[in-house]
């Protein structure tokens, strides 16, 4: 619990513009919600595709972190998504991260995204991330 809870006290602190929040960690896998409401929606009534990059890469981005600490300076590299079906107007967006590869340098995942309460997914993203090198002390 307490590795969620001090990510998403660095998301809330480094990141005060993500409305993206913790669901869980850990395991080399994590999952986001972001909430939806008239903010998030395009014309058409469906959720905007920048929503949903979002949750790929903050949920990238928090599975990262669980594995190698609080890292600010780790940066996405490359994002790939693919919009799968319409997402619900009235549901939250859930994603769910997985890490295939955990190198010294690169991260690559790949996030599942839902519509609350769906089990079909809505999108699925692939990315990589880049990981500073460490500094001696």
């Amino acid at each position: 619990m307490r590795l969620k809870d001090d990510i998403a006290a660095f998301l809330v602190r480094e990141f005060p513009q993500t409305k993206v929040t913790v669901e869980a960690v850990g395991g080399k896998a994590a999952t986001v919600r972001h909430k939806i409401g008239t903010a998030e929606l395009r014309p058409g009534g469906t959720v905007s595709g920048p929503v949903m990059m979002a949750v790929a890469d903050v949920a990238l981005y928090v599975a990262i972190l669980g594995e190698i600490g609080l890292e600010a300076l780790t940066v996405t590299t490359n994002l790939n998504i693919n919009f799968l079906r319409k997402p619900s107007a009235t549901h939250d967006i859930i994603g769910k991260c997985t890490l295939m590869k955990l190198g010294k340098k690169l991260v690559v995942g790949e996030v599942t995204i839902y519509s609350e309460g769906r089990e079909e997914p809505v999108a699925h993203a692939v990315g990589t991330y880049s990981i500073p090198p460490r500094k001696e002390s």
